[in-house]
């Protein structure tokens, strides 16, 4: 019984192996799914495989057309060594400090994506991480939606409480303040929040989102009418996919 304990003990204690990013895409296959986005699986993830293609699935077409030429690899940790980037094949204590929730990194004429799975709790807190660099990459490319600009800079001058993240709240601050530099906190500030926007509004198509699940101590959270109004925007712009639907539901507290 003793001996059993003790081999036990030892596998456990075993570290994790690590490979350099571009050793984990030589040996990972990559499947596309059929909104054209490609990812990869690689180590003891923490998402089972159904639940991860949904996720992906969620993203509109129209939406997914602006990621040509990007790979997202789903993967136990990215770890931050110095300069460079490893990938461990499951999760370990000892990695853990350095891990980082992504890691983008460019190998030949494609950017591929690390997502640490094991990071995170649950698949609301990976598919978050994964549709806000789906929104950010999306605002890269495609840039800012003029209908969108406009209906969040109206709420702006009407004064409407909060933000979407913290990014944005500093940037809107900087932009309603008089000073030379306004016009480039404006843009800034557009663009955090329709991306923003994009990843709220893609996690809302996968999974039943609770607006206050989002709150964070750093920013008071948008008006959930405010919200609202730029989640049905974003619907227009990306209509859902067949097998998704998009609403707005209030329930009292």
């Amino acid at each position: 019984m003793l001996l059993v304990y003790k081999i036990v003990s030892m596998s456990q204690a075993a570290p994790a192996i690590t490979r350099s990013p571009a050793e984990v895409v030589r040996q990972t296959p990559v499947s596309q799914a059929a909104n054209g986005i490609c990812y990869a699986v690689a180590g003891e993830t923490a998402m089972n495989s159904f639940d991860l293609e949904r996720m992906i699935a969620a993203v509109p077409g129209s939406a997914a057309a602006a990621l040509e030429r990007k790979a997202y690899y789903f993967v136990p940790l990215a770890v931050s060594q110095g300069d460079e980037t490893v990938i461990a094949d499951r999760y370990d204590v000892g990695l853990s400090d350095n891990a980082v929730c992504h890691r983008n990194l460019s190998l030949g004429d494609s950017q591929c994506v690390f997502i640490s799975t094991r990071l995170m709790d649950d698949k609301f807190s990976v598919a978050f991480e994964f549709y806000i660099n789906v929104g950010h990459a999306l605002v890269e490319r495609a840039g800012v939606s003029g209908d969108f600009a406009d209906l969040a800079w109206k709420q702006v001058e009407a004064g409407v409480r909060g933000e979407t993240s913290l990014d944005a709240y500093e940037a809107r601050k900087q932009a309603t303040a008089a000073g030379p530099d306004a016009e480039k906190y404006k843009n800034e500030y557009l663009a955090a929040t329709f991306s923003d926007t994009i990843s709220i509004y893609l996690l809302s198509l996968y999974l039943d989102v609770d607006y206050f699940d989002l709150r964070e101590r750093d920013y008071p959270l948008l008006a959930p009418s405010a919200l609202a109004e730029r989640l049905r925007k974003v619907a227009e712009l990306f209509p859902p996919n067949s097998g998704f639907e998009f609403a707005v539901l209030y329930k009292r507290r």
